[in-house]
């Protein structure tokens, strides 16, 4: 877990980061849509009051308040990203904030989500721990985020190449991680499902224009990568370029 300066200088980074790409996350395919997303909203449909951590566009937000959650918070530490989350779905509300610190009187939201996002969060048992206050007896946090696999090699190539591609990538953490830290803060884990999501790679890669020289880096990693990586992480190439792979994430509900 990072801490102190370090964390602080990388939260400034991936606020700075994120908002000048807002617009492209709010037309992201990956972002928008997705069996995925209509799941964690599904988990949240009998709540009143629900908050959105780390908001991105506010996809999440919005499909909230389609489930019918009466009042929807969003909340993300840039500044840009709220604006955009509120402009393209005016019935929800914007708190810019950190994740780890969020600025809400214990038992606020009797649901919470957060979705693709926590492998940004320098210190992830600190942003457990504070869902957690906010989050009302029984009340459901609905979880989604990148995965890393139990094998070391493979755990190493995925998140090498989400750093090159991406420098705001903290780590993608394992699911027995997340339930771990779950538990210790007081829920029931109970459901953590990992599904296989493709990525179109010149997509994955122009959302956040990775630089040429990252670029190459990245391709290299990949056309080297370690023994079980191409079957693990379906990757395909065509002409010797490369065309998609896929990485997992985990679907959690988690009741405090």
């Amino acid at each position: 877990m990072e801490q102190g300066s370090d964390a602080n200088d990388r939260k400034r980074s991936t606020a700075a980061h994120f908002g000048s790409h807002a617009d492209e996350y709010l037309d992201s395919d990956v972002h928008r849509s997705g069996a995925d997303l209509d799941q964690l909203a599904a988990w949240c449909e009998s709540a009143r009051r629900g908050l959105d951590v780390a908001t991105g566009a506010g996809h999440t937000a919005g499909a909230l308040v389609d489930a019918g959650v009466d009042r929807v918070v969003a909340t993300d530490v840039a500044s840009d990203m709220v604006r955009t989350a509120t402009t393209a779905y005016p019935a929800v509300e914007g708190v810019v904030c950190d994740a780890e610190t969020l600025p809400f009187g214990a038992d606020a939201f009797d649901a919470v989500t957060c979705r693709i996002a926590a492998h940004h969060f320098p210190d992830p048992v600190a942003f457990v721990e504070a869902v957690a206050r906010v989050l009302e007896p029984g009340g459901t946090f609905a979880f989604e985020d990148n995965v890393a696999p139990a094998d070391d090699a493979l755990d190493d190539f995925l998140n090498t190449v989400e750093r090159l591609r991406d420098p705001t990538h903290v780590r993608s953490h394992r699911v027995d991680d997340w339930v771990k830290w779950l538990e210790a803060a007081g829920f029931t884990v109970e459901t953590a499902r990992v599904i296989d999501k493709t990525l179109v790679y010149d997509d994955w890669v122009e959302t956040v224009e990775t630089p040429a020289e990252r670029r190459e880096r990245l391709e290299a990693t990949f056309a080297d990568p370690p023994a079980g990586a191409v079957e693990a992480f379906d990757v395909t190439r065509r002409n010797g370029e490369m065309e998609s792979f896929a990485n997992q994430k985990v679907l959690l509900r988690a009741t405090r």
